[in-house]
């Protein structure tokens, strides 16, 4: 799918456009309360949708399916995101009306790291025909460790680059507002603000491998894996806040995301082979199945539970 660089212009600053209206709306630090999450998830959910229906009637119904399945495994492994950025802001004890700007730019770092990794992710797959087989076999075994190895969680202050930037850069153990620098005693530091964002942006960078090589695995187009990815991005700040409540009742997710993984992996191992690349409507059909499978599986297991802070 080729596309002018004057569409690819448009789609920047719409996006650039929705950033700015957030962190406007955002600019107070208020505490962001269920309901107006889900009321922001709900617009950037169907901005997303939307976006699908444009490519419906632009290039055509093949098209528009690889960006849903795209957008839906980028959706469903957001959701796995959340679940570690709400470890981090636990641990580092970070107060509820900051937790939105860091998520906020966070979720820019997201995006430029994406960006550079699909093109040479993409590059990389068009060229040679055996990085389909290197990316699959990642997909496989990082499904297998979120199966069986999920739990394993290094503390957040053991990343290695939160490390580094602590040795590096002067930082003050302690919040100072919303600042991620602060002036003591006529000395510029950096506050544990800036600590967190470095680890949720490190995180993040993990995640990013990951879901881009999976999205991959359904098409090569730069277009589609951008636009899927950063639709699925820029609603991560709105889910974080709807669902870090009721985290603990999705205890079955990531065996849901782990066989989405793989089955990322094996498609594209078995698009370098005579079976070629499956159709995307059994693609889509396996992300939808798997995640309604896992979700409810999930919330059949942990009934009667009460959400955190309820």
């Amino acid at each position: 799918m080729s596309v002018s660089l004057w569409i690819w212009a448009v789609l920047m600053l719409a996006i650039a456009a929705m950033l700015a209206v957030d962190l406007f709306l955002h600019r107070d630090n208020h505490v962001i309360g269920f309901r107006e999450a889900a009321v922001w998830s709900g617009i950037w959910i169907a901005a997303g949708l939307l976006f699908g229906v444009v490519l419906w009637v632009w290039q055509g119904g093949d098209v528009a399916g690889t960006y849903y399945a795209g957008y839906l495994i980028e959706k469903a492994l957001s959701i796995d995101n959340v679940f570690v950025f709400a470890l981090i802001f636990s641990y580092f004890a970070v107060p509820a009306a900051f937790q939105h700007k860091v998520l906020f730019w966070g979720v820019i770092g997201a995006l430029v790291f994406r960006l550079v990794f699909i093109f040479v992710g993409a590059e990389l797959l068009e060229t040679f025909f055996w990085t389909a087989y290197v990316f699959g076999a990642f997909l496989v075994y990082t499904g297998y460790k979120m199966a069986f190895r999920h739990d394993e969680q290094t503390p957040p202050d053991r990343n290695p680059v939160v490390r580094l930037v602590r040795r590096v850069v002067p930082t003050d153990p302690a919040f100072h507002g919303d600042r991620f620098f602060a002036r003591i005693d006529g000395k510029r530091v950096a506050t544990l603000l800036f600590v967190v964002l470095i680890a949720v942006e490190t995180t993040d960078l993990i995640f990013a491998i990951d879901s881009v090589a999976a999205i991959l695995a359904i098409t090569t187009s730069t277009f589609i894996v951008w636009t899927a990815n950063a639709f699925a991005i820029l609603g991560l700040r709105s889910l974080y806040f709807c669902l870090a409540g009721l985290l603990r009742r999705f205890v079955h997710l990531h065996y849901g995301l782990a066989v989405l993984l793989a089955f990322a992996g094996v498609k594209l191992i078995l698009s370098e082979t005579p079976v070629g690349k499956l159709p995307i409507p059994v693609t889509l059909g396996v992300i939808v199945v798997t995640i309604a499978v896992s979700i409810l599986w999930s919330l059949r297991s942990t009934r009667g539970a009460v959400p955190d802070g309820h």
